[in-house]
């Protein structure tokens, strides 16, 4: 066996794929796109509070959000890394967007557990409150971007 199927059988494969050093910077670049896009998709109040916050966290640096996707991209990918076992398991025919899209809420909690996991060993009350103030929003509109986030990552992989 070899090529995506032998791969695809390592534990720990897609953290390896995606962080690899040819990679890993074009992984966050084009995720940090997708985020741009999603944050910018929103409306009415909700789309309002989340473009402010974000326009705050980008304030600091132009590259902040893609340094911090970089940064964090092993562990996001480590979360992810079972259900994209599962989709090529059971529905390899299925497009990964698609199957990511009928398992959003999964998605959403994946990627959210590693984020809830930060904020509850920040120091920064400031930081801890905001984050559970947005937290019930964030899990909506992590389940809206899953698409966007399985067909980002069927760019990426064998």
């Amino acid at each position: 066996m070899s090529g995506p199927e032998e791969e695809a059988t390592k534990v720990g494969w897609m953290v390896e794929t995606l962080t690899s050093s040819g990679k890993r910077r074009a992984v966050a670049l084009d995720v940090a796109q997708a985020i741009d896009e999603e944050v910018d998709s929103k409306s009415g109040l909700g789309g309002l509070a989340l473009k402010g916050a974000y326009k705050i966290a980008r304030a600091s640096s132009r590259d902040f959000v893609p340094d911090t996707v970089e940064r964090l991209l092993p562990e996001f990918a480590a979360k992810l890394e079972p259900i994209v076992e599962e989709h090529r398991r059971t529905t390899p025919d299925v497009p990964l967007q698609v199957y990511f899209a009928s398992r959003a809420g999964d998605v959403a909690d994946a990627l959210l557990s590693l984020t809830d996991e930060k904020a509850r060993r920040s120091s920064a009350g400031t930081i801890r409150s905001a984050y559970e103030k947005m937290r019930p929003a964030a899990r909506r509109h992590v389940e809206e971007a899953a698409p966007r986030i399985g067909g980002l990552l069927a760019r990426h992989l064998p």
